[in-house]
This record gives structure tokens, C-alpha cells and sequence, in this order.
């Protein structure tokens, strides 16, 4: 089970960091990823980190401004949100995959497991 939570309305520039916590399963034998879903839109990728926290991917919408990390004494990723812009305002989702290979896993398909969301907002 993924539970994650963090969101909130932000005004443009600002920060937010999401949170999501593993339970039930081997935490670090999963690569964690964050998608986000805006209305009338298909879920995208935003980012995504190894097991290890040692190898991340992060979608160029949100390169050098979002930091996937990972705490597996926790069973918690994180997505470090900075310089928000009105077009990340969205629904955002932890997800969970079993395996070791970050790089090209980048479409829901390919994770197994999803936590059930939390709203971001930033407003102009």
C-alpha cells in the first residue's frame, strides 16, 4: 500500500515536497516513480528513482526543478517541488515497480503498484 501526501495549493515559485510511504511489501526492492495527472489529460511521468536512490530520472518538464529521493529506512520517497509553475498544478501519484532499472521506465505500465494521489495547485 502507497500513501502519499504533501500537496497543497502553492502560489508560482514556491515549494512543496510529497511524501510517500510504503507498507506491506519489501520497500527497497522497488524503483518508486511520481506521476501526475491534470484535468483532461493523460497521467504523465515525473520522476522515478532506484532502489539504491543512487540513479534517478526525471522528466525534462520538471529537470532542475523536482528532486526524487528516498529514504528505505523509512519506506518513503520524496519529490522535492521547486520554482512550482500554474502547469504543474495536478494530481500527483506514487507508484511502484518491482525491479532494479530506472532508465526508459517512464510509462504507467510499467508499475504495479499506486498510491491515491494528492492535489497540487499553484496558482499565478
Amino acid at each position: 500500500q502507497l500513501q502519499a501526501c504533501g500537496g497543497g495549493l502553492a502560489q508560482a515559485g514556491a515549494s512543496l515536497r510529497l511524501s510517500c510511504t510504503a507498507s506491506g511489501r519489501a520497500f527497497s526492492s522497488y524503483v518508486m516513480g511520481w506521476f501526475r495527472q491534470a484535468p483532461g489529460k493523460e497521467r504523465e511521468f515525473v520522476a522515478a528513482i532506484d532502489w539504491s536512490g543512487g540513479n534517478t530520472n526525471h522528466a525534462e518538464s520538471v529537470k532542475g526543478r523536482f528532486t526524487v529521493s528516498r529514504d528505505n529506512a523509512e519506506n518513503t520517497v520524496y519529490l522535492q517541488m521547486s520554482s512550482l509553475k500554474p502547469e504543474d498544478t495536478a494530481v500527483y501519484y506514487c507508484a511502484a515497480r518491482l525491479g532494479m532499472v530506472v532508465a526508459g521506465k517512464t510509462k504507467a505500465v510499467d508499475y504495479h503498484y499506486w498510491g491515491q494521489g494528492t492535489q497540487v495547485t499553484v496558482s499565478s
